[in-house]
């Protein structure tokens, strides 16, 4: 018999996943529940991450991380497009510059730059530098993660270690506060891969992901000196490594795990899993709410280490029954 080829294995895997819906448990109304997920078109990635729905252009940005590629996928168009971020090996995250049509802070090894990308166009450019953190030689193997603005548009953004055999056991990252006029601030040191992170600002809370510790964990959080105190776990898993996280309006937290297929909701008053969502992939990178009504739940993933499709893809999952919050621009 003759091989299907990887085009036409990708086409039948889309057609079917077009048509199925998963249904998950939801253990506070001990009832079942249907969601939907779907694969966004061309959205594949080697390492997909740092998704986030922008309100003005009604698109999703994210990032590839280890081929330097950024993307959005426009909701209206239905379609996804591609920039490779030209003289670079990393884009780590995407977030819009507050004020400033077509331009982005990323993450490029241990800088955030400022990208000028029309959204449509293959290549896309680095403007300037605005910061750059742990530059001394002991550092050479580092670089930027997981980065978010916060409601002031603080840009928050942390580093880790890029040497896959000292992965787990060094401690180099740090986890900066990029604000417009003010120096870096480092808000945590000691940190093995600096990852997920949002704000529960009515509750002053922080929560934030260092995927080495396998949790999540909670912080007392002053909005106003963005100082952190009191931290708590809210959610722990002995296998299943956590990697981005995003936070809907009723203050439940979504955690995507690199290692486990899932998106675990979470309710971080209770530390109580109120939901599992499931992938037919193993490596769930983030996950951001958007679409015009904030109700979409996207979700990126990885390839990396040869896994089979539809791993890479970025999904969209509907039907939860939640909204989620504007996601801010940065100020820098």
């Amino acid at each position: 018999m003759r091989c299907m080829g990887k085009w036409q294995e990708r086409k039948q895997f889309n057609n079917a996943w077009n048509k199925i819906y998963y249904k998950s448990h939801n253990l506070i109304n001990n009832c079942a529940m249907s969601y939907k997920i779907e694969p966004l078109p061309n959205g594949d990635t080697l390492i997909g991450e740092g998704p986030h729905w922008d309100i003005e252009t009604q698109s999703l940005y994210f990032v590839d991380i280890d081929v330097a590629k950024l993307l959005r996928y426009d909701y209206k168009e239905n379609k996804t497009y591609h920039a490779v971020l030209e003289g670079e090996k990393f884009a780590s995250f995407i977030t819009p510059v507050e004020g400033e049509k077509g331009k982005f802070a990323v993450g490029c090894d241990r800088r955030v730059v400022i990208v000028a990308w029309d959204g449509v166009s293959p290549k896309a450019k680095v403007e300037r530098v605005a910061h750059e953190v742990q530059k001394g030689e002991e550092f050479a193997l580092n670089r930027l993660n997981d980065g978010k603005a916060d409601a002031r548009g603080r840009l928050f953004a942390g580093t880790m270690y890029n040497d896959q055999k000292d992965l787990f056991s060094t401690r180099k990252g740090e986890l900066y506060v990029f604000e417009k006029g003010k120096p870096v601030k480092t808000l945590k040191s000691n940190i093995g891969i600096s990852n997920g992170l949002t704000w529960n600002e009515k509750a002053n809370k922080f929560y934030f992901i260092d995927s080495t510790d396998y949790d999540v964990k909670e912080f007392d959080y002053d909005c106003e000196t963005c100082v952190t105190c009191n931290p708590k776990v809210v959610f722990q898993h002995s296998s299943h490594l956590p990697d981005g996280m995003t936070i809907d309006a009723d203050g439940n937290i979504y955690v995507a795990t690199f290692t486990g297929h899932t998106v675990y909701k979470i309710d971080p008053s209770t530390a109580k899993v109120l939901l599992e969502i499931k992938f037919p992939c193993k490596q769930i990178t983030s996950v951001a709410f958007g679409g015009p009504n904030l109700d979409i739940l996207y979700v990126t993933t990885s390839k990396l280490n040869d896994q089979p499709p539809p791993a890479g893809s970025t999904f969209k999952v509907t039907g939860l029954g939640v909204k989620g919050l504007p996601m801010s621009k940065v100020r820098i």
